[in-house]
């Protein structure tokens, strides 16, 4: 089992930027592949970004050159950067772990981007 904890959500002008994380406690946290989601009013839950335990990344279209991911395996977090941020990446960004036959969730947090 792994849990995990997301933070760094906030009212953020358009054109700023924003760092997220998300810190997972629990049983080897490190042999997960990592992702960020999000979620905004009316729509379904989509991926953002994606690492694997090796360090690769994916990023879906809509925030490539804006966003980055990473993760810190010493601290057990997972960091989203996001920057040039744009009213339409306003959702609840949820941290989420995938092992071959466990998938963890976190409680998300609030990003809003507006003037």
């Amino acid at each position: 089992q792994v849990q995990l904890v997301e933070s760094g959500g906030d009212l953020v002008q358009p054109g700023g930027s924003l760092r997220l994380s998300c810190a997972a406690s629990g049983r080897n946290p490190s042999n997960y592949a990592m992702a960020w989601f999000r979620q905004g009013p009316g729509n379904q839950r989509d991926v953002v970004a994606a690492i694997s335990s090796e360090g690769f990344t994916h990023y879906a279209d809509s925030v490539k050159g804006r966003f980055t991911i990473s993760r810190d395996s010493a601290k057990n977090t997972v960091y989203l950067q996001m920057s040039s941020l744009k009213p339409e990446d306003t959702a609840v960004y949820y941290c989420n772990a995938r092992s071959a036959r466990q998938e963890h969730w976190g409680q998300g947090t609030q990003v809003t981007v507006s003037s």
